[in-house]
């Protein structure tokens, strides 16, 4: 953790509502005029999609399983180091994955490729992190350890199938038979590399679908937010004002003494009313930490 050069990562899989998260951190931002890197995760993923389909292959012919839920696929130390580096003194190596046809053509590339390494620009005031692996522990890497704020947005499973299954036939040209062997591969590594994250968050967003998602793998379209409750879970974050909470988002209620429940809709104006205070209180302690009383009296 740095009060000098703060870190907030997101981390999660697909179907908890990424456009929504996007949309309202880019507005916290822009309302308190915070300049973030924004990094996404699968920069630091070890293989390009050819690669990983050959890993793969090898793994399934020792009896073995890897996916990009696990540390053979992903290059934990380097996502260390980087958030480390950025901690310090506000820099750090990057690149960025591109999944899609429209995602590599105007770097003149196949999808499933890397970007050649690059610097982070400097004199951000905060990094932003979304990916899979914001609060990673393993016993050889902790990456959760440099993180100042650690957010999960956590799906219930069946709605996280959902959205691959989805997104993946649709928009990246899988068949159906493949992604779902790609989940049952997955699953060893998602419960011991994604699920343990979302015990060390600060707060948890949880989406929960209203209608029946009994089976993922016959589903045509997702749950819409409209369709869905989001159970935020807070975890040793002080001086919660839940009343203000209540009064501000209507249908919501209190589950338990730390957990908050609003109707899906009324995502985005959540993520906004709980994390706009947390944030602004980072970049006091950063202004704090580098003398900038300007920032302070805003």
């Amino acid at each position: 953790m740095s009060d000098k050069n703060p870190i907030i990562a997101i981390t999660g899989s697909s179907g908890a509502g990424t456009s929504t998260t996007s949309n309202a951190f880019q507005h916290i931002f822009r309302t308190l005029g915070v300049d973030a890197a924004f990094i996404e995760g699968d920069c630091f993923h070890r293989y390009s999609r050819p690669e990983m389909d050959l890993a793969v292959r090898k793994a399934m012919e020792q009896g073995k399983h890897i996916s990009y839920f696990g540390p053979e696929a992903n290059d934990f130390g380097a996502l260390e180091d980087f958030f480390a580096s950025y901690g310090s003194n506000g820099s750090g190596r990057y690149r960025k994955y591109l999944h899609t046809f429209e995602e590599a053509v105007p770097y003149n590339q196949l999808p499933g490729t890397f970007t050649p390494w690059q610097e982070l620009r400097p004199n951000t005031d905060l990094l932003f992190y979304e990916g899979l692996h914001g609060g990673a522990v393993t016993d050889q890497h902790n990456v959760a350890q440099h993180v100042d704020l650690l957010i999960g947005m956590v799906p219930i499973v069946n709605l996280e199938w959902i959205q691959k299954i989805i997104r993946d036939t649709h928009d990246r040209g899988h068949s159906r038979e493949a992604v779902m062997s790609s989940i049952v591969r997955s699953m060893d590594d998602y419960i011991n590399f994604i699920t343990p994250q979302f015990s060390r968050t600060h707060i948890n967003f949880q989406r929960v679908p209203t209608v029946d998602t009994s089976n993922p793998f016959s589903a045509k379209d997702i749950p819409s937010l409209d369709e869905s409750f989001v159970v935020v879970r807070f975890r040793g974050i002080k001086h919660v004002d839940f009343p203000y909470y209540l009064q501000m988002i209507h249908g919501s209620f209190m589950s338990r003494v730390n957990t908050l429940v609003v109707p899906g809709g009324k995502m985005g104006l959540a993520m906004e009313l709980i994390l706009t205070p947390l944030i602004e209180n980072l970049m006091k302690k950063r202004a704090n930490t580098r003398g900038q009383l300007d920032w302070l009296g805003r």
